[in-house]
């Protein structure tokens, strides 16, 4: 199969048979910047990143107020199991074609300093056109917003890339208005500051996770 055929080929085996609606092909050099120790020698021989992206639940999200609820916290740790589980599917399904194929978890922080993976998913996704970079460093995509998680498959099967989208958050300011940390201003977010609020949110019985919610909450997209 040629480049297009095989794009719309794993387009309908992610949207049909793994249920997924937002998949995406990124050239590998939208991520290579981003891979780490244990994955760069072969990814530098992929040419492609693919990115799934699985929607949160909108009736979960709604529990949060301005801390992350312990329903939230195992729906995240869920969502990030089953694109595991997906990623994997779709690295399968790759490999049965005689092409290679490499799944990356969605959530494992390999360097604790940095809070850093083994490549970063949102690369992948706005190298894919999958959407944009919000205020709070978050990809909004018009389907969902922000309330999307997300994992990448790097491959060397010829596939034909997305364009990345030419957008912004427009006038939207209500990640800045709801941030708990008051981390997020027009020109972007304090990383610092968000990741004192996650360590303290980290703390609350029943949580015990990196984890907020409150900004992507607010950022639904245009639905």
């Amino acid at each position: 199969m040629n480049a297009r055929a095989n794009t719309d080929y794993l387009r309908k085996f992610v949207e049909e048979r793994l249920g997924l609606p937002l998949f995406g092909v990124a050239p590998i050099d939208s991520v290579i910047e981003t891979a780490s120790d244990e994955i760069i020698d072969v990814a530098r021989e992929m040419s492609f990143a693919i990115a799934l992206g699985h929607p949160l639940s909108k009736a979960i999200l709604d529990t949060i107020i301005d801390r992350p609820t312990r329903i939230y916290k195992h729906h995240y740790q869920q969502v990030n199991w089953r694109l595991d589980r997906l990623a994997l599917e779709l690295a399968i399904e790759i490999e049965r074609t005689g092409a290679r194929a490499l799944p990356t978890p969605a959530s494992v922080i390999v360097d604790w300093e940095k809070q850093t993976s083994h490549l970063s998913h949102r690369h992948a996704a706005l190298g894919a056109g999958l959407g944009w970079r919000g205020r709070h460093g978050l990809v909004v995509t018009p389907e969902f917003g922000a309330q999307v998680r997300w994992s990448t498959v790097l491959t060397d099967m010829p596939l034909i890339p997305g364009i990345p989208m030419d957008r912004d958050c427009g006038d939207c300011t209500a990640c800045i208005e709801t941030c708990p940390a008051e981390a997020i201003e027009m020109d972007g977010c304090n990383v610092g500051k968000c990741f004192e609020k996650l360590k303290e949110f980290a703390k609350i019985p029943g949580v015990g996770q990196y984890i907020c919610g409150v900004c992507i909450k607010v950022c639904r997209g245009e639905r």
